[in-house]
C-alpha cells in the first residue's frame, strides 16, 4: 500500500516525508483494519515530522485522524463492529498512523460515522474537535459560568470550542490576527472578536466585562499567554490550556479562587486506563452526532487530494490555514 512515511530516525522535517510502498498492517487483538477514505491534518502532524518520537520504528507512517471503512477484523473484537462499517477515530502517535491506504486501529478509539456525515467531515472532527470538546464539555465546571475567552477562533480547535461554548449559552469572546478577523465574524457566532495584533487583549476583556474578567479561558496559544490569562479571569475563574502549562502564583490563585486544567488528548492512549481510552470513542461519537444534527461545523477550509498531503502540512506549518485541512483518498 501507499503511505507517507519518515524513513529513518535521523530524518527530520516535512521534506523528509516520503510517499512509499509499505505492507498493509497486520491486525492485532482488539483492532480492525480500516480502509482509509479521508484524513485530517493537524499541527501535531508537522511537529512530529520535525521532532519524531522515541517509540517509533522505521519507516514510520505519520497521521492521527482517520475516516474510513472496516476492511478486516482482528481477534477479541465484539460483534458491534462489522465489515464495511464507516468509522472514524483519533490515533496513537506512538504507532504507525493513517496517512496511508490502510491503518490498523484499536476499536476503543473509533466511532461509527452517521450515514449523513461524509468521510471528509468526519476526518475534520477528530483531533481538533475532541480537544475542543475536552476544553468545554470535560474539563471545566460550567456551573455559574457565563463568559468565556477562547483564543484562536480562526483555528480548528478554537473555532469548534467557540461553537461548543455557545451551545452552553455562554457569552464568547475570541482572539485572532488581523488577517483572520473577517473570517471569524463570518463563520462563528461570537460576541466580540479581539485582534491581538492591534488590541491589548487584557484591556479589551476588562472593557467587555466591566472590569470583572471572564469566567473561563481556553488557551490554545502557549504557556506565556496562559500566564496573562490569569489576569483576565474573574473571581472563581477557570483556565483550560491545551499547549503549555503556565507558571502559577499560588497566592493569587488561592486569593481569587482560580483553577486550571490541562488537556492532553492523545495521552489517553498510553494511560493504561480503559475508561479514558474508551472515552476517545465516546467523544468522537458525540461530535459526529452533533455534525449529523447540523449543530457542529468542522470549519473545513480545503479538501486536498492524497498527493498534496505534504503541501497541506507545509501550509499548516506556515500558519496560512483558517479552520481545518482534510485530505481525501477518494479524489
Amino acid at each position: 500500500m501507499k503511505a507517507y512515511v519518515i524513513e529513518q530516525a535521523d530524518d527530520h522535517g516535512l521534506d523528509a516525508i516520503k510517499l512509499a510502498e509499505v505492507p498493509i498492517p497486520a491486525v492485532g487483538p482488539g483492532q480492525v483494519l480500516v480502509k482509509v477514505h479521508a484524513v485530517g491534518l493537524n499541527p501535531v502532524d508537522y511537529k512530529l515530522a520535525e521532532d519524531g518520537d522515541t517509540d517509533w520504528s522505521f519507516p514510520h507512517t505519520l497521521g492521527l485522524d482517520v475516516a474510513g471503512e472496516i476492511a478486516a477484523i482482528g481477534p477479541d473484537v465484539s460483534e458491534d463492529w462489522h465489515l464495511g462499517m464507516r468509522v472514524a477515530g483519533h490515533g496513537d502517535l506512538r504507532y504507525n498512523g493513517c496517512f496511508a491506504e490502510y491503518v490498523a486501529s484499536p476499536v476503543y478509539e473509533l466511532a461509527r460515522i452517521p450515514d449523513d456525515v461524509s468521510y471528509t467531515t468526519a476526518a475534520g472532527l477528530l483531533c481538533s474537535a475532541l480537544t475542543a470538546y475536552q476544553t468545554i464539555n470535560r474539563k471545566p465546571n460550567l456551573n455559574n459560568v457565563h463568559t468565556a475567552l477562547i483564543h484562536g477562533g480562526s483555528g480548528a480547535v478554537g473555532g469548534i470550542a467557540v461553537q461548543l461554548a455557545k451551545m452552553h449559552g455562554l457569552t464568547v469572546f475570541t482572539t485572532c490576527s488581523t488577517a483572520k478577523v473577517d473570517y471569524v465574524r463570518k463563520h462563528l457566532d461570537v460576541d466580540a472578536v479581539i485582534d491581538y495584533r492591534k488590541e491589548d487583549v487584557t484591556e479589551r476583556i476588562g472593557e467587555l466585562t466591566d472590569g470583572l474578567g471572564v469566567d473561563l479561558v481556553v488557551d490554545t496559544v502557549g504557556g506565556a499567554e496562559a500566564e496573562k490569562d490569569f489576569d483576565r479571569l474573574a473571581y472563581n475563574g477557570q483556565l483550560v490550556t491545551i499547549v503549555g502549562v503556565p507558571n502559577i502564583d499560588g497566592d493569587d490563585m488561592f486569593g481569587r479562587g482560580l483553577s486550571m486544567a490541562v488537556v492532553n488528548l492523545g495521552g489517553a492512549h498510553g494511560s493504561g486506563d480503559p475508561r479514558q481510552q474508551n472515552d476517545l470513542g465516546t467523544m468522537a461519537t458525540d461530535v459526529l452526532e452533533m455534525a449529523s444534527q447540523g449543530r457542529l461545523d468542522p470549519l473545513i477550509e480545503r479538501i486536498l487530494p492524497f498527493d498534496e498531503l505534504v503541501d497541506g502540512l507545509k501550509t499548516l506549518a506556515a500558519g496560512k490555514v483558517t479552520g481545518k485541512l482534510v485530505v481525501s483518498l477518494d479524489s
